[in-house]
């Protein structure tokens, strides 16, 4: 089974080492060409939701006093990915919220994340920009919703690493595109993509 798990975070800032919290996750498992699964919940972040970001995502702070708090649901999170590999539309952010919470309940990431923004930068350098909601647009990818909401972005993410593994395939034959393939990718040039891609077919 080639299963990603694809994750996406809504937050009170920019990086939990100022203090940002989540409030809303969400994971959509895809295999074999399609979503297969999804989980999503929104969560207290025990801090205030600035005014500018509860405009951006929709969420508001009434909206998460409810919600369980961030430890319950990361522990459920944890559960739902499990040992599958892990990617994220700038897995720069995601990955730094998903390891500050973790670090809160004990729990140490062992997956390597992958990012569909440095994919798409090689592979698709002449769009106009790469954000998810401009790739989505250029490459005529489904709609999934309001962007800035977690489940959402984790499903045009979905649709986006989907088309980037038939555009691969398609490019260089490949029968399969693994996760360690993507993150030789994105740790490589534009300039490098065919060789990178080449090196890996010869060592597997």
């Amino acid at each position: 089974m080639s299963i990603h798990a694809i994750i996406d975070f809504e937050t009170t800032g920019l990086s939990p080492n100022h203090g940002a919290r989540p409030t809303e996750v969400a994971i959509v498992l895809i295999d074999e060409g399609k979503i297969i699964d999804r989980f999503q919940s929104l969560m207290n972040p025990g801090v205030p939701i600035p005014h500018e970001i509860q405009v951006l995502t929709g969420i508001s702070n009434a909206m998460v006093r409810a919600a369980p708090k961030v430890e319950s649901v990361m522990r459920d999170a944890v559960r739902f990915v499990g040992n599958h590999p892990m990617l994220a539309h700038n897995a720069a952010f995601d990955s730094k919220f998903w390891d500050a919470e973790l670090r809160r309940i004990n729990i140490r990431r062992k997956q390597e994340f992958a990012c569909s923004m440095l994919l798409a930068r090689r592979i698709f350098p002449e769009a106009p920009n790469h954000k998810l909601g401009t790739l989505v647009q250029t490459l005529g990818l489904p709609a999934t919703g309001r962007y800035h909401r977690a489940l959402a972005d984790a499903e045009a993410t979905a649709y986006l690493l989907l088309h980037i593994k038939q555009e691969l395939q398609r490019r260089y034959r490949l029968a399969t595109v693994s996760h360690e393939l993507l993150v030789a990718i994105q740790s490589a040039s534009r300039s490098q993509l065919e060789t990178c891609v080449r090196r890996h077919q010869r060592a597997s």
